[in-house]
């Protein structure tokens, strides 16, 4: 299946990026300009299931073949989170990036204790508001604002309305650090909106059949061999999908292993300095 993309900046260095359950390309609105700054020019596709591209039948192989299907070979940078990872690893001698990184891997879907059920996800679906209390620690008084502002629910036909521009300066980002509501000021407030509408847009369009499907393959351990190029894994600490242990054996599979301490698993999203931090000598 051919996905659906997007592009940004026009550099000449690829990257191209891959999302994790449940979102789609809009969950790297922070990281493009980043990326594009660095002379990169970025692809970010929508898994099948997720976005605007195609449903179907879902397996881990069949996310790898559409990566295989849509993306250039050779970029300089590949990166995938969680189940992105997961199809990126499947992918990747192929695809044959210079540099791959694996975020949050979903190598092994029942997670590090073997007791994680992907068909748990389809809660979310059901319960947006879920999403935002497990997901990003944050100042209640900051969350209470920004939901405010989404109090109109996006919809499905919004899809697309409402793209990331990777012109915005990475200066005028504002720091992931929550500050105190006394210290809230507009131009945080309309980011963390902009969190929320990027991620009930998001879930608005997952296809939830995509976490039954994997269900049925939560106990296969897809952790990689080896790392067929220059590999890094970046881990939230603690992670619900890296143990310890885990850690340790991959270093010895030939994997670099960086732990973002106090994180939780979309680290990208949610510690968006510590993340880019963590990827120092990568990007």
């Amino acid at each position: 299946m051919r996905l659906h993309t997007q592009e940004w900046g026009t550099g000449d260095r690829l990257a191209v990026l891959v999302h994790g359950i449940m979102t789609d390309h809009r969950t790297w609105h922070e990281l493009a300009p980043v990326l594009t700054g660095r002379g990169y020019r970025v692809l970010a596709v929508d898994l099948r299931g997720h976005g605007a591209s195609g449903r179907g039948a879902y397996a881990p192989a069949l996310f790898a073949e559409d990566l295989l299907e849509t993306l250039p070979r050779h970029p300089e940078l590949a990166l995938g989170h969680s189940l992105g990872a997961l199809a990126l690893a499947l992918a990747v001698e192929e695809l044959a990036p210079a540099r791959a990184v694996y975020s949050e891997p979903a190598w092994r879907l029942s997670g590090s204790e073997g007791g994680l059920d992907p068909a748990f996800f389809t809660l979310f679906k059901r319960s947006p508001e879920l999403l935002t209390s497990f997901s990003r620690p944050r100042d209640d008084a900051a969350a209470e604002g920004a939901e405010r502002l989404t109090a109109e629910r996006p919809t499905v036909e919004h899809l697309g309305a409402e793209r990331p521009t990777a012109e915005r300066p990475t200066t005028e980002r504002p720091t992931t650090e929550r500050p105190t509501a006394q210290r809230l000021t507009v131009e945080q407030l309309a980011a963390e909106h902009e969190r929320l509408t990027f991620e009930r847009l998001a879930l608005e369009a997952w296809d939830e059949n995509t976490a039954l499907a994997l269900s049925a393959h939560r106990l296969v351990d897809h952790t990689p061999e080896k790392a067929v190029v220059p590999s890094l894994v970046q881990v939230s600490d603690p992670s619900m999908l890296v143990s310890a242990q885990g850690r340790v054996e991959l270093r010895r599979r030939g994997f670099e292993v960086r732990t973002v301490p106090d994180a939780p698993h979309a680290i990208h999203r949610d510690r968006f300095d510590a993340f880019v931090e963590s990827l120092s000598g990568w990007l």
